[in-house]
């Protein structure tokens, strides 16, 4: 790989919609939640630090932390909102920190989240509001227009979904312009290329990938469950464990010798490979860590020919990694990478990992 490092990146603009952001966000759950224990003062900080190296989406939930997060967040930005392009989302209910969730996106309820989101952010209004998962007893069409609403009352610039299906996107499309749609994609959870990405894609809805950097395993970091605190939910990743993890490791290495090569590390080239798939896509890695940001963002500089994505391919492609998700979406059953599908507990088991996303 031959000069990589290409320089300041400029923005991208997800959808039709013109609202532009830098190419790499920043995600806040960890900071809440599932993680292990945070450090509140060092994630303003990183927040903070995050803005002044020119990040400008910044995402959160009203569920991280039960409104924890949204509160954090909105201290983190506070003197600095022009600055901000802000990001969160409704529809999974936490009624207290580490307890247990549920999906409700009744219509008649998404304005009184709307409310509550604002006054925990402390702004007047949202520049992108995520509906974070489809509530099985309720039509999209009738949810998405309860948001279509707040659009019309200045409360809300921009809708997003989350870890949505193909038709329940067209749906939500035609009921009211979708600008971004996030869902878990990165080098080993590659299953959104099959349908949803071309799907948003034909309706012209951005792309903004969550866990980009596998919960962080592809940072290089072991996090063999022996790693973890009690406190982390990515102890119940498939991924870290048993033959999934030796097969995971394997592959990592090979990943990060490449990196190795190229003067960046394996978290860069893991985001440059997603920033490569097109200019719709805008990861959104998270950390608590002002160092961690600032190499995430660096990774915005980084460009990657079409030789340095073969040879990637060559050694973390689909089928190098091991292991199935596990991602919230009670009562909802969707394909499986193995084309069968399985809900158990309220929990949608469609591959990877365990995280409340």
């Amino acid at each position: 790989m031959d000069d990589v490092i290409s320089g300041s990146a400029p923005t991208r603009t997800l959808g039709g919609s013109g609202l532009s952001v830098f190419p790499v966000g920043l995600g806040c759950m960890g900071m809440s939640q599932d993680y292990g224990p945070a450090d509140d003062n060092e994630s303003l900080a990183t927040i903070r630090h995050a803005i002044d190296l020119g990040v400008t989406l910044i995402d959160t939930s009203m569920s991280y932390g039960a409104g924890d997060n949204e509160r954090l967040v909105g201290r983190a930005i506070a003197g600095r909102r022009d600055e901000v392009v802000l990001a969160t989302k409704f529809g999974i209910l936490r009624e207290e920190r580490g307890g247990p969730a549920r999906v409700s996106a009744r219509p008649q309820d998404v304005a009184r989240f709307c409310e509550a989101s604002l006054s925990r952010l402390n702004v007047e209004h949202i520049d992108l509001y995520y509906l974070h998962r489809v509530d099985p007893e309720v039509p999209i069409e009738e949810t998405i227009g309860a948001m279509a609403e707040l659009v019309g009352a200045g409360k809300v610039r921009h809708l997003g979904v989350s870890e949505i299906g193909p038709e329940d996107l067209k749906r939500a499309a035609a009921t009211h312009p979708i600008t971004a749609l996030q869902y878990e994609w990165s080098l080993w959870w590659r299953d959104p290329e099959d349908d949803v990405v071309p799907t948003a894609r034909e309706l012209g809805i951005g792309l903004v990938p969550y866990s980009p950097l596998g919960r962080g395993f592809l940072t290089g970091h072991d996090l063999a469950t022996a790693n973890l605190t009690a406190a982390d939910d990515r102890q119940l990743d498939p991924r870290l464990q048993g033959d999934h993890l030796e097969r995971n490791r394997a592959a990592l290495a090979q990943m990060r010798e490449l990196a190795a090569e190229t003067g960046v590390t394996s978290a860069q080239l893991a985001l440059a490979w997603l920033l490569a798939q097109g200019d719709d896509v805008v990861p959104i890695p998270g950390t608590r860590s002002r160092n961690r940001v600032a190499e995430n963002v660096a990774a915005a500089a980084v460009s990657l020919s079409d030789k340095d994505l073969a040879r990637l391919e060559a050694v973390a492609s689909r089928s190098a990694w091991s292991g199935d998700r596990q991602t919230f979406a009670p009562h909802r059953t969707v394909r499986r990478a193995t084309g069968t599908t399985n809900t158990v507990g309220g929990t949608q088991r469609d591959s990877r990992s365990s995280a409340n996303r």
